[in-house]
C-alpha cells in the first residue's frame, strides 16, 4: 500500500464514530430477570464477554481474572428494548426547528426514512438510557398521509453510531386517523392502501427504467419503498384500534401473502384476540388504556394485554412518544402484574410483563435471541437495578450496552444536582416565606 493510501486509510478511521471498547464483566449473586418471560433467579451470575452475553443464571462459574460486580441485594436485567418510540427526532417538541417527527410539506410520503434524522445527542435518549433503555425502534409521525414512512432500530449507547437497521418498518396509519389523513372516511384509507400497494407491485414488475403508467398517484421512490413491503423485507406497522378495523387489516394477508404485519395500538384487541392469534401478527400496544378516548375505542379496558396473551398472540408494550416516555416501561409493565391480583381482571406474570419490555419487542423489531435477553450470544446490554425493576421505587444503578458502561449523567440530573442544594443567602425576599 503507497503512503497517499496509508494516509487516506487512517483519515477514514479518524472519521468513524467513536466508540469504547467493550468490557469484560461478570455481576454475582444478585437476582437475575434473563428476559425470555421465566421468573426471576435468585442468587445468579451474569458473564459478559466481548461485548456479548456468555451466561446467565444460578451456579454459572466466573472466570478467573474477569472484572466483578457484587450484586447482593440488587437485580439484574437485560437492557430495554423500547418499541415504537419518537426518541432521537425532536428537541423542543413545540419548536419546529428541532423537530423532526413528521412532514406536513413534503410531496414523499412513505419513502420518508428517520434515519438522517437521528440525532444520537438528544436528551431524551440519555435520559431513557438511564431509566434502562438501551435499544428502540424510532417512528415518525403521520404528516399528510397514511404513510408515515420508513422507521428505524437504534441502540443508545453513548456514541454516534446510534443506528442498527434503518429502514426497518413502514408504519402507516388506518382507524379513525387514517380516516381523517385520506379525506374523511376508513373507505378512502382502504382505498388509498390498496391502490398504493398494486402501484408499487406494478412498479418492482417493470424491467429498470421503464417508464410507469401516468395515472399512477405514488411518487417513485414511495413506490419503490411500498415495494419492500410487499415483498415482505420490511414489516408494515399498521396504526388501528377498534376490533372490526383490526378484522380488516387481517385480510391484507390473504390479498399479500408475503407481507408481514404488525398492528400497533389495538385497544379493541382483546375482542378478536383469537383471530389476531391465528393469524400470527404481534402487536405493540399502550397497556393501561380503559377509558374510550376515542370511537374506536370504546371496548378498551386495562385487561387488553393479558387476555390477548392469554388467547396467544405476541404482546408488547411500546408507543412511547411524547410524554409517554419510554423509562416508564417498567412502570406499565408492574401495573400488569397488579392486575393478576384484580379479580375478574387479566394481568400478566413477572416474567411475562418483563418480557414485554424487553425479548418479545426486540423479537417483534428483528433481533430475536439477540438483545432483551440475558442469553448465550445475545448483545451485552446489562442493567443492575437497586431493586424490583417493576416496581416504582427502583432505578437503574449501572447499565452496560455492547458491555460497554454507560454515563447516567444527562440535563435532567445535571438540573437536579444543581439546585438540589441551592444556597439561599442571596435569593430575593420574595423568596423569604
Amino acid at each position: 500500500m503507497s503512503r497517499r493510501a496509508q494516509f487516506a486509510a487512517a483519515l477514514a478511521a479518524l472519521a468513524l464514530p467513536f466508540a469504547a471498547q467493550a468490557q469484560d464483566l461478570a455481576i454475582t449473586n444478585a437476582t437475575v430477570a434473563t428476559g425470555d418471560g421465566s421468573a426471576p433467579i435468585e442468587h445468579a451470575n451474569v458473564v459478559v464477554q466481548g461485548g456479548k452475553v456468555v451466561a446467565a443464571g444460578a451456579g454459572v462459574p466466573v472466570p478467573a481474572g474477569i472484572p466483578t460486580v457484587d450484586g447482593t441485594g440488587k437485580w439484574v436485567t437485560p437492557g430495554l428494548f423500547s418499541a415504537v418510540t419518537d426518541l432521537g427526532l425532536w428537541d423542543v417538541e413545540a419548536v419546529s426547528e428541532s423537530n423532526d417527527t413528521e412532514a406536513d410539506g413534503s410531496p414523499f410520503n412513505a419513502a420518508l426514512d428517520v434515519t438522517p434524522a437521528l440525532n444520537p445527542a438528544s436528551q431524551h435518549i440519555a435520559i431513557s438510557r438511564a431509566g434502562g433503555v438501551t435499544r428502540a425502534s424510532v417512528a415518525a409521525f403521520n404528516g399528510n398521509s397514511i404513510f408515515a414512512g420508513q422507521g428505524a432500530v437504534i441502540d443508545l449507547a453513548d456514541d454516534a453510531g446510534l443506528v442498527m437497521k434503518p429502514r426497518a418498518f413502514q408504519f402507516v396509519e388506518l382507524g379513525e386517523a387514517g380516516a381523517r389523513l385520506a379525506g374523511g372516511s376508513r373507505v378512502a384509507a382502504h382505498v388509498a392502501l390498496r391502490n398504493a400497494l398494486r402501484e408499487a407491485k406494478e412498479l418492482a414488475a417493470l424491467p429498470a427504467g421503464s417508464a410507469r403508467q401516468s395515472d399512477a398517484m405514488l411518487t417513485r421512490p414511495d413506490a419503490m419503498a411500498l415495494a419492500k413491503v410487499l415483498d415482505g423485507i420490511e414489516p408494515l406497522y399498521v396504526g388501528v384500534e377498534r376490533a372490526s378495523d383490526i378484522r380488516a387489516v387481517l385480510a391484507l394477508k390473504s390479498e399479500f401473502p408475503k407481507m408481514n404485519l404488525v398492528l400497533v395500538g389495538a385497544a379493541e384487541g382483546w375482542l378478536v384476540a383469537p383471530e389476531i392469534a391465528a393469524a400470527h401478527v404481534p402487536v405493540i400496544t399502550m397497556p393501561l388504556r380503559d377509558l374510550p378516548a376515542e370511537f374506536e375505542m370504546l371496548a378498551a379496558t386495562q385487561s387488553n394485554v393479558g387476555r390477548m396473551k392469554k388467547a396467544g398472540v405476541k404482546v408488547a408494550i411500546g408507543m412511547f412518544t411524547g410524554g409517554n416516555q419510554p423509562r416508564y416501561a417498567p412502570q406499565q409493565a408492574g401495573n400488569l402484574v397488579a392486575l393478576t391480583k384484580l379479580p375478574g381482571a387479566a394481568g400478566l406474570t413477572w416474567g411475562e410483563a418483563f418480557a414485554a419490555i424487553s425479548s418479545i419487542p426486540a423479537e417483534i423489531s428483528g433481533f430475536a435471541g439477540k438483545a432483551g435477553v440475558l442469553a448465550p450470544g445475545a448483545v451485552g446490554d446489562v442493567v443492575l437495578w437497586d431493586g424490583d425493576p417493576l416496581e416504582l421505587s427502583s432505578a437503574p444503578q449501572e447499565v452496560w450496552i455492547d458491555g460497554v458502561k454507560q454515563p447516567l449523567e444527562n440535563h435532567q440530573t445535571r438540573l437536579r444536582d444543581r439546585y438540589k442544594d441551592l444556597d439561599r443567602t442571596y435569593l430575593p425576599k420574595a423568596y423569604d416565606w
